[in-house]
């Protein structure tokens, strides 16, 4: 048999943000009814640096596989390998840098979906680099936003974030001076960064926003500050499991008394409609989004399955 090998120019040719959405909305169902199969992430560190291996399996699509990647001083590379879940053949191996920021940034829009409340208009969007770019263009495809706060560090890095995604997306986007001028009266917050500590006060939040977690995936790193999670009337997650090991923001919670993990629900319920999310326009709700391998997979298939049909990516002859 012959492996179908994808690159990144060919992932960017076959799908983008609708697709994405798509994906990884239904691997939530999958999730919520067990035909999802999700394991948590492990890494294998070393002194150059860490590979990070992730699985999980879609069964109702016919597909399982994982993602593997490593992160070095000189740079992050990804692969996903896609597996045929019946004969166990290996079916592609996908270059993924791309795809794992298509579905991070999809989660949050699946998130924002089910959770914010349905006039929700205005995003603080915290984080000015490529994660943040699908961060905004997943929730501009499921939300009427009226108008996007972006706040970083870097002065010069906002000012062009907002100027790029504004043409980008044809949304008035403006540059936040301080974290509390990005939250003023927003419906809406997401966190996208690789701050180790948190980058904005929770008492700043209005009642009724939604909130994103989307960039810290490791316990030494918090974007949100003990009060944020204590706000919190509804708290989601993607894995359960996982954010117990790498959810910098509830396990910081959790050490300060600020979080029982009881509190902790899974999005994928809400999606799948086994439970209620947002039960009051006044809720503050929050997804923690540690980022699952369940995602990979379901946009790996959509993938592989439009690289098929278009002949694309380069075939390697492989062991029957």
């Amino acid at each position: 048999m012959a492996v179908r090998v994808l690159r990144e120019e060919d992932t960017r040719s076959l799908v983008g943000m609708p697709e994405a959405l798509e994906a990884v909305e239904t691997a939530f169902v999958e999730q919520a009814h067990g035909t999802g199969i999700n394991e948590p992430r492990r890494r294998v560190r070393q002194p150059a640096g860490t590979l990070h291996i992730m699985a999980g399996a879609l069964v109702s699509r016919g597909y399982w596989g994982f993602k593997a990647y490593t992160a070095t001083r000189s740079r992050v590379r990804f692969i996903v390998n896609l597996y045929d879940s019946q004969s166990g053949a290996l079916l592609s191996m996908i270059e993924a840098d791309y795809l794992g920021q298509l579905r991070t940034g999809a989660a949050s829009g699946v998130a924002t979906k089910y959770l914010a409340r349905s006039d929700a208009g205005v995003l603080a969007l915290f984080g000015t680099g490529f994660q943040a770019e699908t961060q905004l263009e997943a929730i501009a495809a499921v939300c009427a936003l009226r108008e996007v706060r972006v706040y970083g560090r870097t002065p010069e890095r906002r000012e062009t974030f907002a100027q790029t995604m504004a043409q980008r997306l044809n949304i008035p986007i403006h540059p936040a001076p301080t974290p509390r001028e990005a939250l003023e009266g927003a419906d809406i917050v997401t966190t996208a960064t690789t701050a180790i500590d948190p980058v904005f006060d929770g008492n700043d939040l209005s009642p009724g926003v939604h909130i994103n977690g989307a960039g810290s995936n490791a316990a030494i790193r918090a974007e949100l500050d003990r009060t944020t999670v204590r706000r919190a009337d509804l708290i989601f997650t993607d894995d359960l499991e996982g954010a117990r090991i790498e959810s910098g923001d509830l396990i910081r919670a959790y050490e300060r008394n600020a979080l029982s993990w009881a509190r902790v629900r899974l999005l994928a319920d809400v999606v799948a409609g086994l439970t209620t999310g947002r039960q009051r326009p006044e809720d503050i709700t929050l997804f923690e989004s540690q980022g699952i391998a369940l995602w990979d997979i379901a946009l790996a298939a959509t993938i592989y399955e439009r690289a098929v049909a278009a002949n694309l990516g380069t075939l390697i002859p492989f062991a029957e």
